[in-house]
């Protein structure tokens, strides 16, 4: 009789061809290989005393597998994404003290974040970045949309006028899109893709973001041609910079372990806070919030880009409302048989003052000023977008490229009033005829519309706004609230690009 059973093992194969490891983790499928003798075996017949069978312990479950229970809310959600190596440093224990000692101020960002973090977790983990990716907005605006730097970054990812431009966030007399919510999240997460590609670094890749990609890139190279570690923490940096990445980590911290730090968080719940609708005509903001029933100020809180009270369909064919409010908006307007618009953009077609401009148009010259932010003795340059009320020929909505492109230029009155005309001459170039006014280049293309290497031509009339006006260029001007950001009461105070000394950095 036998005193124990004899056990052979065999490894169960799947079909030839069979990919399916996971049809819903995200990954490509990966082939799945079986391990088969290659020869029969010869059968296995113990010899001497048989010995009792015994368990082996169970293997422990790694901790990176996934749990099939929902989050219990957006933190619960966020922890399972976090995958940034963490720092321990006297400076995030710092920050941790700063953001526990400060319940109303964490109440506050969370107040505001909550309206616009879902969707930013979600795009995060679409694009399968680190979850720690979507508390950056707490670091860089305390989550506030129209939040500006004194370095003119703007946005709650606070993005510098020319890397905006650079993925594509229009800033133009009606809008600015470093402030809207679903455009400046695409562009700050591209932004970090890119970052993290070129560095091979999260922490690196924050520091570009702060810092500038050119300034990391510099300080690696100073630290390499020294035989020195090249690290987030080995390099030379300025103040703000060294502490951004310990005040992110300091958060996601406190995000990860609320209890540790006796912090008590806002609840997120884990579901959109807004939803996105379409126009297909232009439409003032009045009626928008209107007919989905929210306050100016809730709409505003929702659209920040945009501060012109109409949305023009060519440049933003969607806006954002709350959640329960989308539906009822997309109900009331197939109901609206009347008009959308009660304002249209209008190219100023030569210089003039506001006055000027305003009597053309049945209004006032401080009605115009006000709703296009025209600063006082102020006047209007040729090629001006201006918003004016809708009359007339100027009932239509308004074209893609104006929509686009449109800018207020302005000139300084007094600077206006010395204004003289100049005929170019055989020989003459943009160059000289600046040097010999006392301008810059980029004025006369300004007051003279001219492109950027547009060639001038001999008999061409210039107009030349006074010797040493270079400072009155006719340039866009900002539109938009020139609100701070929380550099009063963040732990350290953000200054122009980190440090008046250094290079500006290109965020």
């Amino acid at each position: 009789m036998l005193l124990g059973p004899l056990i052979l093992g065999a490894c169960a194969s799947l079909p030839p061809g069979d990919t399916s490891a996971s049809a819903d983790d995200g990954q490509a499928p990966r082939p799945i290989t079986t391990t088969r003798p290659a020869t029969k075996s010869a059968p296995v017949i113990p010899n001497g005393p048989l010995q009792s069978i015994t368990t082996a312990p169970p293997t422990p479950t790694p901790a990176a597998v996934a749990t099939l229970e929902a989050p219990k809310d957006l933190w619960d959600r966020m922890r399972r994404g976090f995958a940034i190596p963490d720092l321990d440093t006297d400076l995030v224990r710092h920050h941790e003290q700063w953001y526990a000692n400060r319940p109303d101020y964490i109440q506050r960002m969370v107040d505001r974040g909550s309206k616009y973090l879902f969707h930013i977790v979600e795009e995060v983990e679409r694009r399968g970045m680190p979850q720690e990716l979507a508390l950056l907005p707490f670091i860089e605006s305390a989550f506030n949309p129209q939040a500006v730097s004194h370095a003119r970054a703007a946005g709650m990812w606070q993005f510098m006028p020319a890397t905006g431009r650079d993925f594509d966030l229009k800033q133009n007399a009606f809008r600015d899109d470093r402030r809207d919510v679903l455009a400046s999240t695409r562009a700050a997460l591209d932004y970090l893709e890119r970052l993290h590609r070129m560095f091979g670094d999260w922490h690196l890749a924050l520091a570009a973001y702060n810092w500038g990609n050119g300034n990391v890139s510099r300080a690696i190279q100073r630290n390499r041609a020294a035989g020195l570690d090249t690290g987030y923490l080995d390099l030379r940096m300025p103040d703000e910079t060294r502490n951004y990445v310990p005040k992110l980590q300091a958060v996601k911290n406190i995000i990860a372990d609320p209890q540790r730090l006796n912090v008590r968080l806002p609840k997120v719940g884990n579901h959109p806070f807004f939803d996105t609708v379409t126009i297909d005509r232009d439409m003032d903001v009045a009626l928008i919030a209107e007919l989905a029933d929210v306050s100016l100020a809730d709409f505003r809180q929702l659209n920040p880009s945009h501060n012109k009270p109409v949305i023009m369909a060519a440049g933003t064919s969607t806006v954002l409302l709350p959640w329960d409010n989308a539906a009822l908006f997309e109900e009331r307007l197939r109901q609206h048989n009347g008009p959308t618009a009660t304002w249209t953009a209008w190219r100023v077609p030569r210089d003039m003052t506001t006055a000027e401009a305003a009597r053309q148009h049945q209004l006032t010259e401080a009605q115009l000023r006000e709703v296009n932010r025209i600063p006082p003795r102020m006047m209007l340059r040729a090629g001006s977008t201006v918003l004016v009320p809708r009359q007339g020929k100027l009932d239509n909505d308004v074209p893609e490229h104006i929509a686009d492109n449109g800018q207020i230029l302005l000139v300084p009155e007094a600077v206006a009033a010395r204004a003289q005309r100049v005929t170019v001459r055989a020989g003459d170039t943009l160059s000289a005829i600046a040097r010999r006014h006392g301008v810059t280049v980029a004025n006369l293309q300004a007051w003279n519309n001219l492109r950027p290497n547009q060639p001038i031509r001999i008999g061409q009339v210039l107009m030349v706004h006074g010797r040493g006006s270079a400072t009155a260029a006719a340039t866009p001007t900002p539109q938009g609230n020139r609100t701070t950001t929380q550099s009063k009461t963040a732990p350290t105070t953000r200054t122009a690009q980190a440090s008046s000394k250094t290079p500006v950095a290109t965020r």
